[in-house]
């Protein structure tokens, strides 16, 4: 079996090698002494709950698993693996990195091109497997368009959350709640990939072109206001994880657009991954007088 960590990762790739079984799983409500013990502070509860799998021998399992460079928790965890393998504290499935390039010029493209032909290689697929995989993948992106909603919508934006629970504080709240999870956005298939010519290429473009990570160089608050138009938000919940120290940059921006664009916003920042912080008490009040 192989698994993945991280946002934008090639799942036709992964899909052609029919060994994928997913994102790995977490659980940030639990105690993780080895990871406490190995990691540093600003590690997310996600990635400690991981490193604790992997020294339980959970994940024994597992051939390997791909970690993604467009998430800076991601590649820090990567190389943290690698040398806890190498001394011998873990063993486990091997850490594999997909250097996910994001920059908008041409030799960012030829290195993703590179990075898909070299994670290929190591999982054994080749051309034809590839193709076959783009055709069926495709397939899934059209089978399962954006769902529509009715009602009063909030979307969830800022960090993605590591599950459904500030979702249930919006829907707690009579509200519909719209946007992804954690896992949601490392699932996410992308844009079709153009079909018919050389696969490996064709993925680095669609890859290339969709990269909007963490760390990737795109006006976030126009991306907000975009997100807002399609899911026909109402309002607007902005939720930071206390480790998530990229995406906050982009904060006074996205507020003063959201402003001008008359959406109201509640902020959350520098929250604990368990959103126990008392964020039911401040989201309930918060939809309900948007609502009035």
């Amino acid at each position: 079996m192989i698994a993945y960590v991280g946002p934008h990762l090639p799942h036709d790739l992964l899909a052609a090698c029919c060994r994928c079984v997913g994102a790995l799983p977490w659980n940030v409500d639990r105690e993780m002494p080895a990871a406490d013990r190995w990691l540093e502070s600003k590690f997310p509860l996600w990635a400690r709950s991981i490193v604790q799998d992997w020294a339980d021998g959970v994940l024994d399992g597992y051939e390997a698993v791909v970690f993604s460079r467009a998430d800076d928790a991601a590649q820090r965890l990567y190389y943290y693996l690698c040398e806890l393998r190498r001394q011998g504290a873990v063993k486990g499935p091997e850490p594999l990195i997909f250097d996910v390039a994001t920059i908008a010029r041409a030799s960012s493209a030829r290195h993703l091109e590179t990075a898909v032909r070299g994670l290929a290689t190591r999982l054994g697929v080749d051309a034809a497997m590839f193709t076959q995989a783009i055709q069926e993948t495709n397939a899934r992106r059209i089978a399962n368009p954006a769902d529509e909603t009715d009602g009063r919508v909030c979307l969830i934006a800022g960090t993605p959350p590591p599950d459904r629970r500030l979702h249930a504080m919006v829907e707690a709240a009579g509200w519909h709640a719209v946007g992804p999870t954690l896992r949601e956005s490392w699932e996410a298939l992308g844009l079709p990939v153009e079909e018919g010519g050389d696969p490996f290429a064709a993925v680095a473009v669609q890859l290339h072109a969709l990269a909007h990570g963490g760390r990737a160089f795109f006006d976030r608050a126009a991306a907000l206001l975009e997100d807002v138009r399609r899911s026909g938000a109402q309002a607007v919940l902005l939720w930071f994880a206390e480790e998530d120290e990229a995406r906050i940059w982009d904060l006074p921006a996205q507020r003063a657009a959201l402003a001008d664009a008359g959406v109201p916003a509640l902020v959350l920042t520098r929250r604990d991954w368990r959103a126990n912080a008392g964020e039911a008490e401040e989201i309930g009040p918060f939809l309900q007088g948007v609502a009035a």
